[in-house]
């Protein structure tokens, strides 16, 4: 529903991320718990786990489904894989069913939301098949226009939302609700009439959305997103495939939730980063960043990219940061073998450039630097941060302002 801006768009919505981000499997775990209907399921991480698991399911249909944090798996494709069978793999034939698993289990997945290397598929998740006769759209996510939550509907479900935005506005509808009131009977019910359902479906519709939405309340979810919600031939309404994304703030009062969390598909890099509050995203230029507030960040990597150089990363170092998780910072974006040069930008207001200035010293007196720091400070305590620095003996190079000092990045990588 969102773009990045700028000239960065395309790079970071590649990377950028949540950092509790859940599985399919583990987003229908949720919506069972919160009474939900969804397919029966089961997770394997290989075939024999699969088979004993799914005795309980009929002889319908096997939906095989590789469980990794990427979206468009199912027009993805599997390094040396076998062909037609991609990140989605649905047969009504229980031996085809378990090659699927076979051939997905161990390879990596690459689909538009990976990198060209994939994305190793270690469980899959096997659900019983419902023979759709209609698929819609349904999200509840947190709208800065509203000031809360609000329904997202469309009767066009099972692809993208955007696409349906840009083609057929007109069969998007958008319904505020009052978070102190919560969801009303008559929301709900309006709700299902534009995704068109009707009869004795109009009913079982409108509960189904009333407990998403209370669900979506109960998490502290940003977004509960169901595409496709589906009403099926023998009249039943599914959540066929969910995705939820967290205000990471409630970490604290939904602590079985982000023990889901797994940390297998992340960049090390950005795990280390969180530990010290740091927010990093890793990216493929060769100039490292430095920086406090997003929206700087962003604005130093704009800058980068105009004077003709790449970013190597997104890195945020927040308001109440420390020397420690500055020295913390300039270990980890120093550790990319691809990085020819450091730029560091503090504009700081709730920072203090003292302490950014002490944390820098200190990281390259114990880890050395081998390559062109360039430095811009601006704000609380400048003149005593300029002082450490200069008092330290590193060469370091000084910008008077941010176009400035991407310009001279830029100039000092190597020809």
């Amino acid at each position: 529903m969102f773009r990045a801006g700028g000239n960065l768009s395309k790079s970071m919505m590649k990377t950028q991320r949540r950092f509790l981000n859940l599985q399919e499997f583990q987003s229908k775990e949720i919506l069972e718990k919160h009474g939900c209907s969804v397919q029966k399921f089961v997770v394997a991480s290989n075939r024999k786990e699969a088979e004993e698991k799914w005795m309980s399911f009929g002889d319908h249909e096997y939906v095989v489904k590789a469980q990794i944090l990427a979206g468009g798996r199912g027009k993805g494709k599997f390094i040396n894989g076998t062909k037609g069978i991609g990140g989605v793999y649905i047969t009504k034939e229980k031996n085809a069913a378990l090659e699927a698993i076979d051939e997905m289990i161990g390879k990596r997945l690459v689909t538009k939301q990976t990198t060209e290397e994939g994305v190793r598929v270690d469980k899959v998740m096997i659900a019983e098949g419902v023979d759709i006769k209609r698929e819609t759209y349904l999200a509840v996510l947190m709208d800065r226009e509203s000031n809360g939550p609000v329904v997202v509907a469309s009767p066009d479900g099972g692809m993208d939302i955007e696409a349906v935005a840009e083609k057929t506005p007109d069969r998007i509808f958008k319904t505020p609700i009052d978070i102190q009131m919560g969801m009303t009977d008559g929301q709900a019910l309006k709700i299902a009439k534009d995704l068109q359902f009707e009869g004795n479906l109009l009913g079982a519709a409108a509960t189904e959305i009333k407990r998403l939405y209370d669900l979506f309340i109960a998490v502290d979810a940003t977004q509960v997103e169901i595409n496709p919600l589906v009403e099926t031939a023998d009249g039943r309404v599914f959540c066929v495939d969910a995705k939820m994304n967290f205000d990471d703030s409630a970490s604290y009062r939904q602590k079985e939730i982000f023990a889901y969390e797994t940390f297998e598909e992340h960049d090390p890099r950005e795990v280390d980063a969180h530990q010290f509050n740091l927010n990093y995203i890793g990216m493929d230029g060769n100039i490292a960043c430095l920086v406090n507030g997003a929206g700087l960040a962003m604005a130093t990597m704009d800058l980068i990219k105009l004077h003709g150089g790449e970013p190597a990363n997104f890195l945020d170092v927040g308001g109440a940061v420390t020397e420690d998780a500055v020295f913390n910072a300039v270990r980890i974006i120093t550790s990319d073998p691809r990085v020819k040069c450091v730029l560091i930008n503090i504009f700081g207001g709730i920072v203090n450039c003292a302490t950014i200035a002490n944390g820098v010293v200190n990281a390259v007196n114990k880890i050395g630097l081998k390559v062109p720091m360039v430095v811009r400070l601006e704000g609380t305590n400048v003149d005593a941060a300029k002082l450490i620095m200069k008092k330290s003996g590193l060469t370091i190079l000084t910008a008077n302002n941010l176009d400035e000092a991407a310009a001279k990045a830029v100039s000092s990588l190597p020809k």
